[in-house]
């Protein structure tokens, strides 16, 4: 018994020993800047103002005061959760229809899979400036398009609102619509096809074998899908960066915490803007997992 213990605790110790290196370079990474910015955010500090560095009054907390007073604070909220909420929903749809698609293709599958990735693959800054480009009044196709149906032909996309902001949602489904195809192909492919030709033999079509059969098979999936496309939708930046510098109703929490940071020096202000949005994705994550769990607990 006590060789036994001793050689669990040698064991342990071991276990410690070989994780301490990258959970020690997980805490500077990512754990430090995290509680940095938390300190920068209950502080007055600003390039404008060299020298100043106290505590925001009240209790630390006048950075958030002065951001939850911010009318640009509240529109950037909405428009960013408005996006989150518009993107990640058509990006699920096209997706599914997608990763549906790709696993019923016998022949050639591996070559559609790595063609459908091509958007994914670009980078977000490129993407924006060919959705610039397309959209533009002067050089893009979309407006010689629309008027070749009919239809009116001289919007200014990136010029006017609620245009630019559906420039961006097109923009950013266009680009992530295949990685969550990828991620819900991954859940498709483990879903046992003996299950649905028994369902189709008893008569049951082709909606009700997806609606009963396939999709509560795919809930580890789609977890991980809409976790993933949510926490980067929330923390969106180079997209409307690129396309409208958040002008016409684009603009969002991580760039009016940019603008504070790094165009206006606004040290303080701008980490509780950032310490905001790492709080709104923290809370959305928790929701998610706590939706989903009790299913996949209850199998």
């Amino acid at each position: 018994m006590n060789a036994s213990s001793g050689l669990e605790r040698r064991r342990r110790r071991l276990a410690v020993a070989m994780v301490s290196p990258a959970i020690t370079m997980m805490a500077l990474v990512a754990v430090f800047p995290v509680l940095y910015a938390v300190w920068l955010s209950l502080h007055e500090y600003s390039l404008l103002q060299p020298g100043l560095s106290r505590w925001a009054e009240p209790f630390g907390l006048g950075n958030y005061v002065i951001a939850f007073d911010d009318r640009d604070f509240w529109a950037a909220l909405r428009t960013t959760l408005l996006f989150t909420v518009v993107s990640v929903a058509l990006e699920l749809a096209i997706g599914m229809v997608m990763a549906l698609l790709m696993n019923s293709v016998v022949r050639g599958r591996a070559f559609l899979r790595a063609a459908v990735l091509v958007p994914w693959s670009v980078l977000t800054v490129v993407t924006a400036i060919i959705w610039r480009s397309v959209f533009d009044p002067t050089l893009g196709f979309v407006n010689s398009l629309l008027g070749a149906v009919g239809l009116p032909d001289d919007t200014v996309w990136l010029g006017s609102a609620p245009e630019a902001f559906w420039v961006m949602v097109v923009a950013d489904v266009w680009k992530t619509a295949p990685f969550m195809a990828l991620l819900l192909l991954a859940g498709l492919q483990g879903v046992p096809i003996e299950t649905h030709e028994a369902a189709a033999v008893d008569g049951a079509g082709a909606w009700q074998r997806f609606w009963r059969i396939t999709l509560p098979q795919l809930r580890s999936a789609l977890l991980v899908a809409l976790i993933f496309r949510t926490l980067d939708a929330l923390r969106i930046f180079d997209l409307p960066y690129v396309l409208t510098k958040g002008a016409f109703g684009t603009d969002t929490l991580s760039l009016i915490a940019f603008r504070r940071l790094q165009e206006q020096g606004i040290i303080g202000l701008g980490s509780a803007l950032s310490v905001i949005t790492f709080l709104v994705v923290m809370v959305v994550s928790v929701v998610y997992i706590r939706l989903m769990r009790p299913s996949e607990g209850g199998r």
